[in-house]
């Protein structure tokens, strides 16, 4: 495992307000972190109390950042966070709509504040509509735009691809682009403005592709019948002899020849092979030739073929793999084992900086920052706004 240093990466003299939250908005700020840009947390003394230091170091989600805890139930603590806000290129907040607002801190107030500030919001529903309100997770966002209908085997029930896809790969990744955009509009112009980044439209988004498919007659509604979802003999997943398993995907003609050679079966054995009538018997022919055999078996045999074939490894195997190792996928950091900055920049590239600190750790450094005497500091300790 290699040792980083530190570098300046392509958000470096960006300054992030986060609001300590669930689910997508604090892997938005791990992002923003890892690319450069100064990310503050503000936790409340609440949840830095039933807490563990210990337990909170293993947090990896929460590195390159930098924490103060204010009690928000507070005048002064609002004030606090609002002083804070001002100093700031931009602001990720996760609550249902209406919590800022009620503690005074929602975008009315901020921009009122800093009109060039960025204030980033992330919600499952959206800010407005019958359900803007209701209680929800990855998988009923999920629910409602198609894409958890889709995922799942033929004749089987849906499977929620872990949390994977409405929280992070829609939530926070669009909530990551659109601050981005914004804070570049924000310093052509001074402007700055509310980013909505609601998972269900998101998730409707990255959909577009299927719908594409599916409007033009060549995706059906069955899952596992398709030809990305399983239902396809030459894209899915078979079983070894050993219990492991291999992700097959040769979809292209050469890669198929490939792949079927490897397997040691005809051409003639997977006629009309894009046929969706043929796919259930040649599902089954693949699978009993791949069952024959332990995964190591099937990985040197593919090994520096183009067909497409690759183990499914666990969380714990794939930072291992030699592929990972060359690229430096993976790293040791402050005693874990976590994922290094993506993307990758030639001229500026991200770095792990800092560890996941502990609640509050840097509550004296950022209110001198903010311009507060050590007096004033000392009396918001004291009182409780402050830990």
């Amino acid at each position: 495992m290699e040792t980083q240093t530190k570098t300046q990466g392509p958000l470096a003299g960006l300054r992030i307000i986060e609001f300590a939250g669930k689910g997508p908005a604090p892997l938005c700020g791990m992002l923003l972190g890892d690319l450069g840009a100064d990310v503050v947390r503000i936790e409340r003394p609440a949840q830095a109390s039933e807490i563990a230091d210990a337990e909170r170091a293993f947090d990896i989600l929460h590195r390159n950042r930098r924490s103060i805890a204010i009690d928000l139930r507070q005048p002064a603590g609002q004030a606090l966070a609002l002083t804070l806000a001002a100093g700031a290129d931009g602001l990720i907040e996760g609550f249902r709509p209406g919590v800022m607002e009620r503690l005074g801190l929602g975008p009315e107030a901020c921009l009122a504040a800093h009109p060039g500030l960025v204030y980033g919001r992330v919600t499952g529903w959206g800010q407005d509509g019958p359900w803007a309100q209701r209680a929800g997770h990855d998988i009923n966002y999920l629910a409602i735009t198609g894409a958890l209908h889709a995922i799942g085997p033929r004749g089987g029930a849906p499977v929620p691809p872990l949390n994977l896809l409405a929280d992070y790969g829609a939530g926070a990744m669009f909530l990551a682009l659109g601050l981005v955009s914004a804070m570049l509009h924000a310093r052509q112009s001074g402007q700055g403005q509310v980013v909505d980044a609601a998972m269900i439209d998101a998730m409707a988004a990255l959909m577009t592709p299927m719908q594409g498919l599916r409007q033009a007659g060549v995706w059906t509604e069955s899952r596992g019948s398709n030809l990305l979802d399983g239902g396809a003999p030459f894209y899915g997943c078979y079983e070894t002899a050993d219990g492991r398993y291999l992700a097959v995907g040769p979809i292209e003609p050469p890669f198929f020849a490939q792949f079927i050679e490897g397997l040691g079966l005809a051409p003639a054995d997977f006629d009309g092979r894009m046929q969706p009538r043929n796919w259930q018997a040649q599902q089954a022919l693949v699978a009993a030739v791949i069952r024959s055999q332990p995964s190591a078996y099937w990985e040197a045999r593919f090994e520096g073929k183009d067909a497409c074939v690759t183990p499914v490894l666990t969380m714990a195997q794939a930072p291992a793999h030699p592929q990972h190792l060359a690229r430096h996928t993976y790293t040791e950091f402050a005693g874990r084992v976590q994922a290094n900055p993506a993307p990758r920049f030639s001229r500026t590239p991200g770095s792990l900086r800092a560890a996941p600190p502990a609640p509050g750790q840097h509550s004296r450094e950022i209110l001198a920052e903010a311009g507060l005497g050590e007096a004033e500091i000392d009396r918001l300790i004291h009182a409780g706004t402050v830990r």
